[in-house]
């Protein structure tokens, strides 16, 4: 059965619905944020806003307050829910290294002693053009690619992440190019919900002081869920407030978080800032662009690179086809180890072995001379100065070739000659 491709994501996220919902691993927080919401709504409604329906004028203008709160709680959890379960710029990884050219690093291995070792390793940064500015880019092991610029590995998802800006945990996810204008939209709608509740309650306080012409504290004791909503709503506002203001900053400058704490350190120059306007019209006013995963794609098979077969494993054929015979591929072989051999020793085991021929040669005829000495026939009478000559001349032994080639002249004449006098004088000796 064939697997999609959320079913095989070598990510850490979590995939719900067959792949249509992706989440971050630490999607198992959001529950805890949505409860974080959604709770103090729920107390405000029924505590304070059933209250106030007819505090206003005209009589049932009252109701606004319930049904405001009730359209703010809602649109910021659908706001968070959209940050959550959507893909947040994934880079798509790669199955094998990039077609670079890669540099070869020797290092010595431990089990081989001194013995050399040769590791393909790729450049760990590269340079590209962004802006007229030279950028340099870092390669990412885990995912087999050089990152874009303002791309980065989130090491809590294990992708690497488009404009990357941080991981949220309250979200549980990463925030990058695809929801970054959904995440400042939910801490900003959040703000306005804090500042809602917040007032709201307060004004509910103030109607009960006039009402009965109470005190601050009566009015606050006849109302204890208005004074917890007021508190909690502060100690919300300096965390989502906070982080309103800090992205507005970032937005207007054109920065990330991650950026932003890393510049800082490193005093590096923003070179992707176009003014407040041009940045803020490129969060906001531009199309976001689709996923580059489908996740729920059928995974396809990987066609294995084509390798070459090896000596041994190679069959002896020749190019028409046919087999060759066992001979044939048996000499093939040797005259493959002998191309191995260096020329030099080539020439020397050529000299040495016509030596050896001329001095078998040579004992073969001295076994002649005196076998004909042994064996001397009547009719036949023998110079023995020239057997002496010719036994002298057949101990010559040649002069070795030399290596060089253009040598035309060598012993080998001189031998043939002595050869042939030692043979004219015998058949003279013999008549």
């Amino acid at each position: 059965m064939e697997k999609r491709v959320y079913e095989v994501w070598k990510g850490s996220n979590k995939f719900f619905l067959g792949g249509r919902l992706v989440f971050g691993p630490d999607v198992r927080s959001l529950p805890v944020t949505l409860l974080l919401i959604s709770a103090p709504a729920v107390v405000f409604c029924i505590f304070v806003a059933r209250h106030l329906r007819h505090a206003f004028y005209p009589y049932d203008a009252g109701y606004a307050v319930m049904v405001a709160a009730v359209v703010f709680t809602v649109n910021v959890l659908t706001i968070l829910f959209i940050t959550s379960a959507r893909d947040p710029g994934i880079i798509p990884r790669n199955s094998r290294p990039p077609d670079e050219e890669p540099h070869h690093d020797s290092s010595a291995s431990a089990e081989g002693g001194n013995r050399q070792t040769s590791a393909c390793q790729f450049p760990r940064t590269k340079e590209v053009m962004v802006n007229g500015i030279m950028v340099r880019v870092k390669y990412c092991s885990t995912c087999m690619l050089y990152r874009p610029p303002r791309c980065s590995h989130c090491s809590i998802c294990n992708n690497c992440v488009e404009r990357f800006d941080h991981h949220c945990p309250w979200v549980g996810q990463c925030i990058g190019v695809r929801n970054y204008r959904f995440f400042f939209m939910f801490v900003s709608s959040a703000t306005i919900l804090c500042i809602y509740v917040f007032s709201m309650s307060a004004f509910y306080i103030k109607v009960l002081m006039d009402d009965n012409h109470r005190t601050i504290w009566e009015a606050m004791k006849e109302s204890p869920p208005s004074v917890a909503l007021m508190a909690y709503c502060f100690v919300a506002l300096w965390f989502v407030g906070g982080l309103t203001g800090f992205h507005l900053y970032l937005i207007g400058t054109n920065q990330t978080t991650y950026e932003n704490f890393r510049h800082r350190a490193d005093n590096r120059i923003n070179i992707y800032d176009h003014g407040c306007v041009s940045n803020f019209h490129e969060v906001f006013c531009t199309k976001v662009n689709p996923s580059k995963n489908n996740f729920r794609a059928f995974v396809q098979e990987e066609v294995p690179r084509p390798t070459l077969p090896s000596t041994e494993e190679a069959k002896a054929e020749d190019p028409g086809g046919e087999p060759r015979s066992k001979v044939d591929a048996e000499i093939e072989e040797c005259d493959d180890l002998l191309l191995k051999i260096p020329q030099p020793c080539i020439i020397e085991a050529g000299e040495d072995l016509s030596k050896i021929s001329q001095r078998h040669d040579d004992e073969e005829n001295d076994k002649d001379i005196h076998s004909m000495e042994d064996n001397d026939p009547p009719h036949i009478t023998l110079d023995v100065e020239s057997i002496t000559l010719d036994h002298q001349a057949s101990m010559i032994e040649p002069d070795p070739i030399p290596s060089s080639c253009g040598n035309g002249s060598g012993s080998p004449e001189i031998v043939t000659d002595l050869r042939t006098d030692s043979t004219v004088t015998t058949e003279e000796a013999g008549e």
